[in-house]
Order: C-alpha cells, then structure tokens, then sequence
C-alpha cells in the first residue's frame, strides 16, 4: 500500500512526522496533493497540549494537524466515480469543517499538513472549491484564515461610512483590515504592540496605526475619529466599530472605556481569561458585543477576491518552509514574536 507523510501532534510542545497508509477516494471522494498549508494558533494550541482534550474520558489523544492546505486533485483513478465537478489537476482550496469525519486538522480523523489530503464527499462550492492557476498554492492556503477575518467584518455590519479600529495586527487582523477596505469602509486603524507589525498594517491598506505600547490608544482615536460621547454625555472616541483580533483583557477594557454611544465590539480572537467586565461602561455607551465564530458562508466566498488581490494578501506570509524542514516550521509558529504567518511548502514548490 502506498504511503505518505503526515504531521501528527506528539508530546507537549512537539510535533511527529510519520508515515501513513495514503488516502484512496470512495464514488463520492476525490483525493489531493497538498501543495501548501499554514500553520495556525489553533495548531499551536494542540501542539502546546500534545494533542487534544476534547476526547470522552478528558485525555488528551493525538491528532494530525493542519486545517489550512491548498493542493491540487490527483490521478484520474481517484476521482469518485459520484464526483462530477471536479477533474484531475484542478487547483484546490477545502472546507475543514464539510468533513463528515471531522473538522480537518482540529480533532477530525484528517488533517492537512500531509502529503496528500482525502477530500470526503467532494461537492464543489460545499466541501471543496477551484481557485485559478494564477494564484500561487502558498497564497491559496491563507484561504481558511481570511474566511474567518471576513466573517469577521461580515458581522461588523461595517459599511462604508464607519470608522474601525481593529486590535491586534496578526494574520486575522490585518485580514479584517484588508476585507474593511476592499469594502470601501472609510477609515480603518490597526492597533498592535510590535512596530514591524504596524508596518505591515499601512502596508495592506490601514488608514493609520497605533503603538499601544507607548500610545494613549483613547486619546488616538478622538484624534483620528473624532469625538464621540455615550449616553451620558461623557467624551469618547468617534469610533463607530471595535474589532478584537487579540484576545487580551487590556482590548476589551480599551474598548468599554473608549466607546461612543451605539458603538460595536467584535470579538473574533480566541479570548484568555478575563477579569471582571465593566457592565456599566457597556450600559453607558449601549455597547453591542457581537461574537464571531469560523465561517458559516464565507469559506468559499473569499477564494475568488483572494486570487484577484493576491499580492495583497501574499503580504501576510512571513515564512515559507519546506515539508523537509515542517519541525522548523512548527518551532517558529510556536515562538512568540519569531513570526506572523508560516505557510508550509511541499516539494520545494511555491
């Protein structure tokens, strides 16, 4: 039986490549060659643990890692003999979550930081979409993030009028900030703690930034939105959204105590735990907290734009890694600071 590699979870804070039994495509599958696919916090996260907690008796068991592949469908003899829309050689995105075994890379029985990638009752536009042969496999792996940053904005409600700061200049905030311009939204602020990634926010089209290491981030608001006040009466920046892409306290108690009236918080980033909310700043300003969670829709809505805006997006990727080198690639993701966005490559391929 043929074999391939696959990247597993190991022990805490390590990674296994082993060889497994490469996939074979039912009548309604297909199977792809994994051409690319970025590493996520979600893949630090279990790596950290060794594995996932989400078993039924609370252990943590091991898991093939890697929800954000790009590739390309593979040999005639395994395109299901029920799979229509799809042909040999066709550039492909997937949906981690249309899988029925499991979300891909997240606990599921698959994952995509493999050599090859069963692709389970593929359906083109409900499991699996075709992204032009323009867009390189590397830019077409940052697919999955940039459907979450777009749910993101989606649920904003941002239009183009608005004024937006996100926080937080990571993969999913600069994301967010590059879907609010594509948008048309009239001013957007990036608000992060490292220079280098501010200077990676103008870059991709943010209005103005904010060192909020060193910054008042309220007092940069009312110079940058204008004034505002709560149901009070009380001053407040003129900002009109609040995205948190970080997932700290600090952002959240920023917000509260920055809100105009009516203003909206996001939140999008995996939250650490909290201390107490203040619900009366919230009250004061009738705060809207809205949760966003994945991609209901949007995980096939962003492959087209993502094609057409490519060198905008090809921005994100600070690291390209060869498979041969996947635990360099694993010991970067895993230390802060070391890098933004690690897009692993096959074959030595873009």
């Amino acid at each position: 039986m043929p074999t391939m590699k696959s990247v597993l979870t190991r022990a805490e804070n390590e990674i296994e490549v082993v060889e497994v039994e490469r996939p074979v495509a039912g009548p309604r599958d297909a199977v792809g060659r994994v051409r690319a696919c970025g590493i996520c916090g979600t893949d630090t996260f279990f790596v950290h643990m060794g594995g996932t907690p989400y078993s039924a008796d609370g252990s943590v068991v091991p898991l093939p890692l890697g929800h954000e592949p790009a590739g390309e469908v593979v040999e005639v003899v395994e395109v299901g003999a029920e799979v229509s829309d799809l042909k040999v050689g066709d550039r492909v995105v997937v949906n981690p979550q249309g899988a029925p075994s499991g979300i891909i890379g997240c606990g599921g029985e698959l994952g995509g930081m493999n050599e090859y990638l069963l692709i389970e009752d593929a359906e083109l536009g409900r499991s699996v979409a075709v992204f032009p042969d323009s867009l390189p496999f590397d830019v077409a792996a940052l697919n999955e993030p940039m459907a979450v940053a777009r749910h993101c904005v989606n649920r904003s409600g941002a239009g183009p009028r608005d004024k937006v700061v996100v926080f937080g200049a990571g993969p999913i905030g600069l994301g967010a900030t590059i879907w609010l311009k594509l948008r048309g939204v009239e001013h957007v602020v990036v608000a992060d703690v490292l220079p280098e990634r501010l200077r990676l926010a103008l870059a991709v089209g943010a209005d103005a930034v904010i060192d909020s290491a060193t910054e008042d981030i309220t007092a940069r608001l009312v110079e940058l939105h204008g004034p505002g006040a709560n149901a009070l009466g009380q001053t407040r920046a003129g900002t009109d959204i609040y995205i948190d892409a970080a997932g700290v306290p600090a952002v959240f108690h920023t917000a509260v105590d920055s809100a105009k009236w009516k203003a909206k918080l996001v939140m999008v980033a995996v939250q650490k735990p909290s201390d107490t909310i203040d619900l009366g700043g919230m009250l004061r300003s009738e705060l809207t907290l809205i949760a966003s969670q994945g991609y209901p829709t949007e995980i096939f809505e962003v492959t087209a734009e993502i094609a057409e805006h490519q060198e905008r997006f090809a921005r994100l990727i600070s690291h390209r890694v060869p498979f041969s080198e996947v635990a360099r690639a694993f010991e970067l993701a895993l230390t802060p600071g070391a890098a933004e966005k690690v897009v692993v490559t096959f074959d030595g391929r873009e």
